[in-house]
């Protein structure tokens, strides 16, 4: 029997603060069936463009975890219907904010 995917509705964020905690541990693609087409076409400086396909670039690291640490990340992402290693990236995220001296501020390395 497949499982329906629940639709995701994107939270009622009501400050920038918010807007950034949201979206620093959650990925659009997991809400585009929340949202809505527009015709309005935004132009971003080279600048930027630059800095966001960095910050969008993964590279593949390798760690060693114990088995039950794999197992229960697998078991928690399979509940909330998404991959495990993007439940390990948001936990890493969330930690990395957590433990950023300029708190709540991205960091571009």
């Amino acid at each position: 029997m497949k499982k329906k995917n629940k639709i995701k509705r994107i939270p009622e964020l009501k400050t920038e603060e918010d807007v950034h905690r949201f979206w620093s541990t959650h990925s659009l693609t997991d809400y585009l069936d929340d949202t809505e087409a527009v015709d309005e076409v935004i132009e971003l400086s080279p600048e930027l463009a630059r800095k966001i396909r960095e910050r969008s670039r993964k590279r593949l690291l390798t760690i060693r975890l114990e088995e039950w640490r794999i197992k229960r990340a697998k078991e928690i992402a399979r509940k909330k219907g998404i991959p495990y290693q993007q439940l390990l990236r948001e936990w890493i995220g969330r930690g990395m904010s957590a433990d950023s001296p300029r708190k709540g501020k991205r960091h571009a390395q």
